[in-house]
């Protein structure tokens, strides 16, 4: 586990113990919306700062608005980072966004460094559909809890991989009935995050490499440095089903056309390669 995670997985187990509440049944009864993919989709990210760009939100543009303007761009999910130390995320903005989509059907991830059962419950009484878990993090015993939490309170999953290590131990999750079934209804991704842990640079070239080691029957979503419509059909056309964006479009001028662009990009691509395979 690099410096970056170990310190994140710290601090959230400080905040883990930090929660108090015993979540009853009213209190997990919120709505549940599952992830309804379409070919090609991207998940649109909503995050105040990053540890490597800095401040991202533009002010004048609330996260309710900004919401709406993913949705409006045709984004499949929108995921809201809660981690405060270093993204600057809190509780209160995942259930802001989750208010200003009610009624759409779009399920919110909560995206965070999760490592206890807690926080699963956390972000499904807070409104949340899906919760990303990061398989560096978490040894095989407390990731399995996790995963079971979630998927016991009908959570649809992102498990993030840095590492071919990483993905060899989701091809031996999706071994396992309970958790090859979620796969097959699209309740759980595959996810290959470009960032080094080290450094916090972007290499790209890892979403490429890792491409190669994808498991089979689940869908990968490529994470990290994706900025445009050129990247999204990159991402596709190496067996990407799904981007998740957030820097690009927390800088975008226009939110809603940047998701649209890169969404029409990536199903281009897909169907070009479906095409070819089909007359090769």
């Amino acid at each position: 586990m690099s410096d970056f995670l170990r310190t994140m997985a710290s601090t959230s187990e400080q905040r883990a113990a930090s929660i108090r509440r015993r979540f009853t049944a009213s209190d997990l009864d919120l709505p549940v919306h599952p992830l309804v993919l379409e070919g090609f989709d991207l998940i649109a990210e909503l995050k105040e700062r990053s540890p490597s760009e800095g401040e991202l939100s533009e002010r004048q543009i609330s996260r309710a608005l900004r919401a709406s303007l993913y949705l409006e761009g045709g984004a499949a999910a929108i995921s809201v980072l809660t981690e405060p130390l270093r993204f600057g995320g809190d509780m209160a903005h995942l259930r802001q966004v989750v208010d200003a989509v009610e009624g759409s059907d779009t399920p919110v991830m909560r995206k965070d460094f999760l490592v206890d059962v807690r926080q699963v419950l956390e972000a499904r009484a807070a409104g949340a559909s899906g919760v990303l878990l990061i398989a560096a993090m978490l040894e095989d015993e407390r990731l399995a809890c996790l995963l079971d939490c979630a998927f016991e309170h009908s959570l649809f999953v992102l498990l993030e991989s840095f590492d071919a290590d990483d993905l060899a131990r989701t091809r031996k999750l999706l071994e396992l009935p309970r958790y090859a079934d979620q796969a097959a209804r699209g309740q759980f991704l595959v996810g290959v995050n470009s960032r080094n842990l080290r450094t916090l640079e972007v290499d790209p070239g890892r979403l490429q490499t890792l491409s190669h080691s994808l498991p089979v029957g689940a869908v990968a979503v490529a994470e990290s440095g994706l900025r445009n419509a050129g990247d999204a059909s990159s991402v596709s056309a190496l067996g990407y089903g799904v981007a998740l964006v957030g820097s690009a479009l927390m800088r975008a001028q226009d939110p809603a056309s940047l998701v649209n662009e890169m969404l029409l990009a990536g199903r281009a691509a897909g169907t070009s390669i479906e095409r070819s395979s089909k007359t090769a």
